[in-house]
């Protein structure tokens, strides 16, 4: 495998699921990326991977033979159309509504959208809106 670009200082360097089905996977995920423009970065026999975000069957030797547990991933989008998108093209690839899009109350701004993946992860897309990146620190319940 190959690195596309290097990215430090991020909190998580690369991610990796796996799956049960790579093929549905790799159709969901392929939307995921069209829709919210993540380059896809490439593909072997038992896995795929896309910017960080790595997807490998079990039988892949960095699986070690099991599959991961749900996990909740929310990309970045560029604006609230970029959510929408990601919205619309992720349930055609057959991922499952899991919120549709809208306004949150994690903070002012923040529009998301959920969508099941074909493994049950909950995969978000979530917009910021303009001018939220301050020093100012928000409190989030879960």
């Amino acid at each position: 495998m190959k690195t596309q670009e290097l990215h430090r200082g991020r909190l998580i360097d690369h991610l990796q699921l796996v799956v049960k089905d790579l093929p549905a996977s790799q159709k969901f995920y392929l939307a995921v990326s069209k829709a919210l423009d993540i380059p896809f970065g490439g593909e072997g026999p038992d896995f795929f991977w896309m910017d960080e975000l790595f997807i490998s069957t079990a039988q892949s030797p960095a699986a070690q033979g099991a599959l991961t547990g749900r996990m909740h991933l929310a990309f970045q989008a560029q604006d609230r159309a970029a959510v929408e998108r990601f919205h619309q093209m992720a349930l055609a690839a057959g991922g499952k509504d899991n919120g549709k899009p809208g306004e949150r109350p994690y903070h002012p701004g923040y529009y998301a959208a959920f969508v099941l993946d074909p493994d049950g992860n909950n995969i978000e897309a979530v917009f910021h809106g303009p001018a939220q990146r301050s020093s100012a620190s928000v409190k989030i319940n879960f």
